[in-house]
């Protein structure tokens, strides 16, 4: 019988940087070529050929051009496009109702965990907010696996000690000051675009330590024609402030869209109650209240006079230009009001946007002490003095969602990799619960330490996992308790970033030539267990860690069905033929299979899927 043919999973990320060249090659194959380097055969892009398809100067190495770069930023960028092999694991004690929920937190490093969600989000997210480090002198949490050699730095800074270690912290007087904090953005900023949909949304706020140089990298990631505003937000309200030289009182909050194209019009934002009391007049096309007509703008062109019942000529600066104005003045939409002196002014009918407010620029109602406050009432001590105002992110998902694109849109997928407290995910409950939404919220932040001495450490929370976990339970009752009559998904799933399941020989099968010493190996590692296998399978075959997962018996044997039978999973070794055509009759996507299993077996399975489901992809495991 000959072997059987049967691909295994593949549980790994992509490589971004050959599925690129994928890109590149479909579109343009003529460029695609071959050529020798170090005696190896390797794939190649002509770049002449590509020149002429492209009708654009491509530049030398040493030519002059604009461009924004540091020190590793080659190797970030590297990085960015390099798979991993990590996984995660569920941790169902950590979560809330674990079953049923859609919404996701997830402990570990976010540039990890971000390669992972690509395999399965990629281009589905419609919000991202981030929150990163301001870079104010500190350490970083996060150091990424790439470094430049000792001679490499000591040429640019001259600050390594003989075993190659760094002297300084990141202060300003060290040489990587900006360096380290541009490196650990990049590739993550990189994997937010990915991730987001054509006509996603990405907020991030900064201070102004590293606002211009975050402005030029999101400008070459997302594009600077897509660059929509930066947020002025007001942290704080009066007060004195420990700033060298004036009081700081405002941050930024740059938002960027990954294809400017796909938004036809403004941002809008909902009235509030004491806004919309001033529309007290109404006629057949809808509410109104009467306006000056009058704006003294300076550079106006709306120049021109306008002639009052009493006679007389104006000549001022008006909101329309003269055209519009006599439109609205034959529609009924401008008047003459004589005031008590005799002389007259000039109204238009202010009509109410049945889309909203357009936003602002200006962020005043958002001060940090409200986000102090909101943690402190539910945790019952003040354990978290920096986190956002949910309120602030709200503001965003109303945007967004009130939008003319996507007003009647509320199943959104919002991710906060940055997740801190997660005041995102408060924010996404407390919306859905006010307007009936159904958006689902990814939240993922590193384990870090609280500080020893610290009022989180005191009141037992040993991490910021634990504090931002604890917050969405004690949020989501409350808005359940707020909101009795309104059904919310108020729970969450748990991960765990880790190592793979497997060992190193699952992913280098290939160099062990006899089958049956590589049948003696082990190849998942023994602390594993199904559960999470299952979940690597998941990630790898990209379907949505929020998946419906069911634990059935098939011919007495036990199968996992993910989404119904999109993906049947049977970790069994010892399967029969009636088992097989079961599992076949059932038409999953994709069915996964035990890599144990007997050859002669799997050459089995082969032949039944090919007659009874031929569409199925048959994978091992």
């Amino acid at each position: 019988m000959d072997k059987p043919n049967i691909d295994k999973v593949k549980l790994e990320s992509n490589n971004i940087a050959d599925e690129n060249f994928e890109k590149l090659a479909s579109l343009f194959p003529n460029v695609v070529t071959e050529t020798i380097i170090d005696g190896q055969l390797v794939r190649a892009i002509d770049k002449d050929k590509l020149m002429q398809e492209i009708n654009a100067y491509v530049l030398e190495s040493l030519e002059e051009r604009y461009n924004f770069t540091w020190p590793d930023k080659r190797k970030s960028v590297v990085l960015a496009n390099a798979p991993t092999r990590n996984t995660l694991r569920a941790c169902k004690e950590e979560s809330k109702d674990f079953d049923n929920t859609e919404n996701l937190y997830i402990e570990g490093d976010n540039l990890e965990v971000l390669k992972l969600l690509r395999n399965t989000y990629l281009g589905q997210v419609k919000m991202i907010y981030i929150d990163p480090p301001y870079n104010t002198g500190k350490d970083f949490v996060y150091q990424d696996n790439f470094y430049i050699n000792k001679e490499e730095y000591k040429e640019m800074s001259g600050q390594l000690d003989e075993e190659g270690n760094r002297l300084f912290e990141n202060t300003e007087a060290n040489g990587r000051f900006h360096t380290d904090w541009l490196n650990m953005m990049y590739p993550r900023l990189k994997m937010a675009r990915d991730l987001l949909t054509d006509d996603g949304v990405i907020f991030i706020s900064i201070d102004d330590n590293e606002v211009s140089n975050l402005r030029k990298i999101c400008d070459e990631i997302f594009g600077g024609g897509n660059f929509v505003v930066s947020f002025c937000r007001t942290t704080r309200n009066g007060g004195g402030s420990m700033s060298k030289f004036v009081s700081i009182d405002h941050e930024y909050i740059l938002m960027y869209i990954k294809n400017l194209n796909k938004i036809c019009s403004r941002f809008f934002i909902p009235y509030e109650d004491e806004y919309i009391k001033r529309y007290k007049e109404e006629d057949e096309i809808g509410k109104y209240f009467w306006d000056t007509f009058v704006r003294n703008r300076q550079g106006s062109s709306n120049i021109y006079a306008i002639e009052f019942p009493n006679g007389k000529k104006i000549t001022n600066s008006w909101i329309y230009k003269e055209n519009e104005f006599k439109k609205l003045l034959q529609n009924g939409d401008i008047r003459f009001l004589q005031k008590s002196n005799g002389e007259y002014s000039v109204q238009i009918k202010q009509r109410i946007n049945k889309d909203g407010m357009i936003a602002r620029s200006e962020l005043r109602n958002f001060v940090n002490a409200l986000g102090t406050k909101t943690i402190t009432d539910l945790l019952g001590k003040e354990i978290f003095t920096y986190a956002k105002p949910y309120e602030l992110i709200m503001h965003f998902l109303k945007l967004i969602s009130n939008s003319e694109q996507t007003k009647d849109l509320c199943n959104d997928i919002i991710l906060d990799f940055f997740s801190g407290s997660a005041t995102t995910a408060h924010a996404v409950m407390q919306l859905n619960a006010e307007d009936g939404g159904n958006r689902k919220y990814i939240m993922v932040q590193w384990p870090e330490k609280t500080p020893e001495d610290s009022e989180a450490r005191k009141a037992g929370y040993n991490t910021i996992c634990e504090i931002g976990k604890e917050r969405i339970r004690r949020a989501g009752e409350k808005i359940k308790k707020d909101y009795p009559n309104v059904n919310i998904d108020t729970g969450f799933r748990v991960f765990k970033l880790d190592s793979s399941n497997m060992e190193d020989v699952y992913y280098e099968a290939e160099k062990i030539s006899q089958q049956d010493i590589y049948k003696t190996i082990s190849y998942i590692k023994t602390d594993r267990s199904e559960e999470d296998l299952l979940f690597q399978i998941i990630l790898s075959c990209g379907i949505p860690l929020k998946c419906k997962i069911e634990i059935k018996k098939v011919n007495n044997r036990d199968v996992y069905f993910i989404d119904d039978t999109y993906l049947l999973v049977c970790f069994e070794k010892d399967i029969d033929e009636k088992t097989i055509e079961e599992l076949a009759k059932l038409k999953p996507e994709i069915m996964v299979f035990n890599q144990d299993t007997q050859d002669s077996t799997l050459a089995n399975i082969e032949q039944i899927f090919k007659i009874l489901s031929s569409d199925t992809n048959i994978k091992v495991i």
